[in-house]
């Protein structure tokens, strides 16, 4: 049987994506937030609630970026000059929140200035992940095996909706995970905000998935040309039953269903960038096969994913339980 191992390959760096998603989505919430919270313990239990974990969390962005430049050499040449400016300001906004979070507890004298560059960190970091986002759908222009647009091309009134739908998606995240991981005044700060964000989230999700087929006659077919319809309208359709359950969730005042719920809005957000961009991983230019490097560099790093992945799985797997809990003003418990 011969395995396709492009897209094999496709489903690992989605997954890789995803991953990050759900690991450093949250704890770039916790910095969104920031300036909501109350300075002193509440702001102390945030951060308190994601210190364990949050560098751990973008092992996940290495494996996403590095196994484009190893699987898809084609689409990480065409791609990565399309958006160095976004990537750039992401990476500087993911170092800058890095050294805030930990100068903070060793630098009190200055803590309103750390304060200020772990939010300004979280919020550029989030915003260029969302506007990258959109450049990529939006398109690149491509001649021959080369990006042939300008260098702000991927500044667009779509790039910007979809960095401000990132934000508003990870400050849901960050409040959500608050409500599971926090009692009392915190928990209740949580819930408030996720009631502010919640709808926030869901508008500009809307505002993308109505704005996404108008760009290109492809997008359009997947989603509306039959038979494409049947599979394609579940999506809003199971968007809808969780954004419900999220918001009866949040008025029971459930504990751990908000932040599961959000994260399956993300999972379906992904699944519509999907339906959208398939097999296309330069939109309406190059598949993923003409992307892809040759087979047996394919197999060659398949074993090495293979065994490293799940070992990533299991030491992510093993800190979250041993820093399971809810964090009070001593630590865990």
């Amino acid at each position: 049987m011969n395995i396709d191992l492009t897209v094999i390959w496709a489903l690992i760096i989605a997954f890789a994506v995803f991953m990050y998603v759900v690991m450093d989505g949250f704890d770039l919430g916790i910095g969104i937030l920031f300036p909501a919270l109350s300075r002193g313990a509440e702001r102390d239990k945030a951060m308190n609630s994601v210190a364990p974990v949050w560098d751990g969390n973008e092992t996940w962005l290495v494996l996403g970026g590095g196994g484009l430049f190893a699987a898809f050499p084609l689409a990480y040449a065409i791609i990565l000059p399309a958006i160095y400016p976004p990537i750039i300001a992401m990476l500087l906004g993911l170092v800058f929140r890095g050294v805030a979070f930990e100068a903070r507890w060793r630098d009190p004298a200055h803590e309103r200035f750390w304060d200020f560059t772990f939010t300004s960190g979280s919020i550029v970091a989030a915003f260029a992940q969302g506007v990258t986002l959109g450049a990529l759908l939006q398109g690149i222009e491509v001649e021959g095996r080369d990006y042939a647009g300008g260098w702000l091309d991927w500044l667009t009134p779509y790039s910007i909706l979809t960095g401000l739908g990132v934000v508003a998606g990870y400050a849901l995240l960050g409040a959500t995970w608050l409500i599971s991981k926090t009692e009392g005044a915190v928990q209740d700060h949580g819930f408030r905000l996720a009631a502010i964000w919640m709808p926030a989230t869901l508008a500009l999700m809307a505002a993308v998935s109505i704005y996404t087929p108008f760009l290109d006659a492809e997008y359009w077919r997947h989603w509306f040309a039959w038979p494409n319809i049947l599979f394609s309208s579940q999506v809003p359709l199971l968007t809808g039953i969780i954004a419900f359950m999220l918001y009866r969730s949040l008025k029971k005042r459930r504990e751990y269903a908000p932040f599961f719920l959000t994260l399956g809005l993300f999972f379906l957000g992904m699944v519509g960038l999907g339906v959208s961009m398939f097999p296309y991983v330069v939109p309406d230019q190059i598949t993923i096969w003409d992307a892809a490097t040759v087979r047996s560099s394919q197999i060659f790093m398949l074993v090495g994913t293979v065994i490293t992945v799940p070992l990533i799985l299991g030491y992510t797997a093993w800190a979250y339980w041993v820093f399971r809990g809810k964090v009070s003003d001593e630590g865990y418990h």
